[in-house]
């Protein structure tokens, strides 16, 4: 299929799993066809004393080396094939590489991850220290119970959201949104649909490192968001630092944990300094993974006015829209294409109560 083709096939897939719920018509947000991926992982495979970028064959005979791969933002593609001949130059940097990792901004930092089958020695640190210097890159190197960070673990990104330009930090390891460019639009679209409750405070779940959170929290008096990920955790807390933002209240728990905490069934250790009561939700904005929203979350935030659903499932959005729209109504429905030329497709609803 051609873009237009599948961009065409995901509408109508989402436009059926949502028309029992939202007959109007669904907004898209298309991707860049090529140079759009801000983070790729790639298997090397080992021919002679040659490291090649490779994935499986699918009769897990081999592999199939990758000679091109556009799919990757430009400062990833303008490293990784030099990378790759400085790698094979010197057999300390080649000898059972295993993998290699790539985490990119589209303010040209990037961070490679060199994963090996091998402990890593001084002279390794050595010559990991010139790829950096070689290739404007920050080198991390793994291996079995070893982890060798050369300069730092993470790189800084910056979006401009509506107007305003925010600062991410990106940590190895760590979660983030692929495709930047639809990320921006991602945001965008649901601070738009954020402001139209006007007032009050903002609930999260699933915040991660603040994607969404950090440009949302200025249209609230305040925000609780929440993260079962220390790690995320971490990254959030850093960066509402980094953007001089001081309404956001981040909270290591997971949904079904952030549910009891705040129908008062459970008492926790990490709220022991926050004022629950002092929040007044009159938003609430949900991220989760593909297996979508347990039945205790939706009960949770079915009694909050209004509702920002992003879904990285279509199928489980719909199931969970079966029990939401009892007390709300879909408002507006969305397809963002984070995933261009795969079967994947994001998208997101903003709901009102009835």
């Amino acid at each position: 299929m051609g873009y237009e083709a599948q961009l065409q096939a995901k509408t109508e897939k989402v436009s059926e799993l949502l028309a029992p719920f939202y007959t109007d018509t669904l907004e898209i947000f298309s991707s860049p066809q090529s140079h759009y991926r801000a983070r790729a992982e790639f298997r090397i495979w080992h021919e002679g004393e040659q490291c090649h970028y490779a994935m499986g064959r699918l009769d897990r005979n081999g592999a199939v080396n990758i000679s091109e791969c556009p799919k990757v933002i430009e400062p990833i593609e303008r490293r990784m094939w030099d990378l790759l001949e400085s790698i094979n130059a010197h057999r300390e940097l080649s000898h059972r590489l295993f993998a290699i990792e790539f985490l990119a901004t589209t303010t040209d930092a990037c961070l490679v991850t060199l994963i090996y089958h091998r402990k890593l020695t001084e002279e390794w640190i050595a010559q990991a220290r010139l790829l950096e210097q070689q290739h404007g890159a920050t080198i991390i190197g793994r291996s079995r119970k070893q982890k060798e960070v050369l300069s730092q673990s993470y790189v800084t990104e910056r979006l401009s959201i509506d107007g305003r330009d925010y600062s991410y930090r990106y940590y190895e390891g760590g979660f983030t949104q692929p495709n930047p460019a639809v990320n921006v639009k991602m945001i965008t679209w649901a601070k738009q649909h954020a402001a139209m409750a006007n007032t009050g405070d903002l609930l999260e779940s699933y915040c991660g490192l603040g994607n969404f959170t950090l440009p949302l929290s200025e249209l609230f008096t305040k925000v609780l968001a929440t993260e079962i990920s220390k790690n995320s955790i971490k990254a959030a807390q850093e960066n509402c630092a980094l953007n001089g933002v001081e309404n956001i209240t981040f909270v290591r728990l997971s949904s079904e944990e952030m549910t009891e905490a705040l129908e008062r069934k459970r008492e926790f250790r990490r709220l022991s300094e926050v004022d629950l009561d002092s929040y007044n939700f009159s938003c609430v904005l949900v991220d989760p993974p593909r297996a979508g929203l347990d039945e205790a979350t939706i009960t949770l935030i079915s009694g909050i006015e209004h509702i920002l659903y992003i879904s990285c499932n279509p199928e489980t959005l719909a199931r969970d829209l079966e029990t939401l729209t009892q007390t709300h109504s879909v408002q507006d429905a969305v397809l963002f294409d984070q995933f261009p030329h795969t079967s994947h497709v994001e998208s997101g609803v903003f709901l009102k109560r009835l």
